[in-house]
């Protein structure tokens, strides 16, 4: 009985030294270190539009590209963008994306393109309202990266552009005077 135990002891120190190192999660300055964001661009696009009663809700928007600089394959990133006016205390809204996941990253490579679009915005009645909307003011995006059980991890803060990319459609059954002068 007792070299029962005494074997049962043996192989679970022995297999514990073997897999918990590979449990180990990311220490945060590896994982900052790991990763470089690169071709970041913002804009404002619609989350919801109508047309009567006139109503636009736009939202921010953050896209950017992973680059490899570890030099390990990147697998299993986690996004965290949380949008907040530029001085306010509360957020606008927040994104969080489970980004890199099948196909990892080779070191020295960059990822596919990665957007993150707030989940609350700004509302107003049309696209022209929004160049003097009071409630417009600059966004801050603070990006969090996020990888295998580690921390969140503070990438960056980004100004979200103020380009809107959004076009109102043209109303139906208006018709232009030269179009009249035609028929």
């Amino acid at each position: 009985m007792k070299r029962s135990a005494v074997l049962v002891l043996i192989i679970t120190i022995v297999l514990g030294s073997i897999l918990l190192p590979s449990c180990k999660s990311t220490s945060p300055e590896e994982l900052k270190a790991a990763v470089e964001i690169v071709d970041v661009s913002s804009k404002w696009i619609a989350k919801s539009y109508q047309p009567w009663p006139p109503k636009l809700i736009l939202v921010p928007t953050i896209s950017f590209r992973v680059k490899n600089t570890s030099d390990r394959p990147l697998n299993y990133l986690n996004f965290n963008a949380i949008f907040k006016f530029r001085d306010d205390q509360e957020n606008l809204g927040d994104n969080f994306l489970a980004a890199i996941r099948k196909d990892p990253i080779p070191p020295g490579q960059t990822s596919q393109a990665i957007a993150l679009k707030s989940n609350f915005g700004v509302e107003g009645k049309s696209l022209a309202q929004f160049k003097d909307n009071p409630q417009w003011k600059t966004v801050i995006c603070k990006l969090f990266i996020q990888s295998k059980g580690s921390v969140h991890v503070l990438l960056g803060e980004y100004e979200i552009s103020r380009e809107i990319d959004f076009k109102e459609p043209e109303p139906v059954g208006t018709e232009t005077k030269e179009e009249v002068k035609k028929d």
